[in-house]
């Protein structure tokens, strides 16, 4: 015991310093790898928000047709709703597809944008062309039948992608524009 006793009196008179612990590691500045995590975050984010947002635009023509439909419940405006269906195809596809399309034609077309299972255009073409062109209408259960029709397709058809859209647009204005000045 004399021993550890005069090892701890040689120890106190030795002049060392006390021991200092390092700081704790901050955590600031952070390392590479959580740079490319939050990185890869702000891009996810980026991204979904961008594709929500040409979503949305993309939808804005279909909504509208939709609220617009809602007002169109009486068979004296079953015209309008042919011409709604027509503004709605064409805020979606180029003027030249769809314009010049009447008949059998139109109703094949919108048709052919739905999935099988909601087809029905063209089995009530009948009745469709006596509505736009009849002077007396549509009975009450034949217009529901085609107004029911017309709200399948406004909801259930099938859109051209956005780059679809741009790019037949843009073609379409370059056509335009060519005429123009070949005028």
């Amino acid at each position: 015991m004399a021993n550890s006793a005069s090892a701890q009196d040689f120890a106190a008179s030795l002049p060392l310093a006390d021991i200092h612990l390092p700081a704790e590691p901050g955590y600031w500045p952070l390392a590479w790898g959580w740079w490319a995590c939050i990185l890869a975050v702000l891009l996810t984010v980026a991204v979904l928000v961008y594709l929500v947002s040409q979503h949305r635009i993309k939808q804005r023509a279909r909504k509208e047709a939709l609220r617009q439909l809602r007002h169109l419940d009486d068979p004296a405006q079953f015209g309008n709703i042919n011409l709604l269906l027509r503004q709605t195809a064409m805020s979606y596809y180029p003027r030249k597809n769809v314009a010049g399309l009447t008949g059998d034609q139109w109703l094949s077309f919108l048709d052919s944008h739905l999935a099988e299972k909601h087809r029905g255009f063209v089995s009530i073409s009948e009745e469709w062309q006596r509505g736009i062109f009849s002077p007396q209408g549509l009975e009450r259960s034949t217009f529901s039948q085609c107004y029911k029709q017309a709200s399948i397709w406004l909801k259930k058809a099938k859109l051209p992608a956005s780059q679809e859209i741009r790019l037949q647009n843009s073609h379409h204005t370059n056509q335009h524009s060519k005429e123009a000045s070949d005028v």
